[in-house]
C-alpha cells in the first residue's frame, strides 16, 4: 500500500504490516537508522565524524546536545563516547537513554557514558520525571465567549 506519507507493505494481502516507513521527500532521499550501522561505527569510531550521514545518529536533539557537550568537554574521546551512548540506546532503550540524557542536560552534569549508562540502570528504580511543574488554571468563560460570537455570513 503506497501512501502519500507512508509504504506499508502486507504480508499476503493481510492486514498485519510487515514493514512500513515514511516516504522521503525533499532532496536529500535518504534515512540512514543509526541501529543498523552502529555495530560499525562502534569498531571504527574515527569514521564518525566525517560520516556522510552524520546527521542521521542523533535520534532525537538531546543526542545532539550530548555529543555537542562532549565534544567541548573531551573533544579527543567524544566520538567514542558519544557511540557508546548511542549503542546502549540501540541495545537498550532509546528512550531510556533520552531520558538518562534529558536528565543530566537539565541537571547540567557532565554527560559521559558511564553517567548515562548508570542513570539507565536505575531507571526501573525512579523515574526522571520534572521536578517542578505547575498548570495555571483555564479561564473557561472565554471559551463561551466565543460560542455566543455571531457568525457572518
Amino acid at each position: 500500500m503506497l501512501f502519500d506519507y507512508m509504504l506499508i507493505i502486507l504480508k499476503c494481502g493481510m492486514l498485519s504490516v510487515v514493514w512500513s516507513d515514511f516516504r522521503l521527500r525533499g532532496e536529500s532521499k535518504y534515512h540512514i537508522n543509526y541501529r543498523h550501522v552502529i555495530d560499525w561505527l562502534v569498531r571504527k569510531p574515527g569514521a564518525f565524524a566525517n560520516y556522510r550521514y552524520l546527521s542521521d545518529m542523533f535520534p532525537t536533539h538531546r543526542f545532539r546536545m550530548a555529543y555537542d557537550d562532549l565534544q567541548r568537554r573531551t573533544p579527543q574521546r567524544a566520538d567514542k563516547e558519544y557511540l557508546q551512548i548511542l549503542n546502549l540506546a540501540a541495545c537498550e532503550s532509546e528512550e531510556a537513554v533520552d531520558t538518562a540524557l534529558r536528565h543530566l542536560i537539565d541537571h547540567e552534569e557532565a554527560v559521559t557514558f558511564e553517567s548515562v549508562k548508570t542513570l539507565v540502570a536505575s531507571e526501573e528504580k525512579q523515574s526522571f520525571l520534572p521536578e517542578n511543574v505547575s498548570i495555571d488554571a483555564v479561564d473557561l468563560l472565554s471559551y463561551d465567549k466565543l460560542l455566543n460570537v455571531a457568525e457572518v455570513v
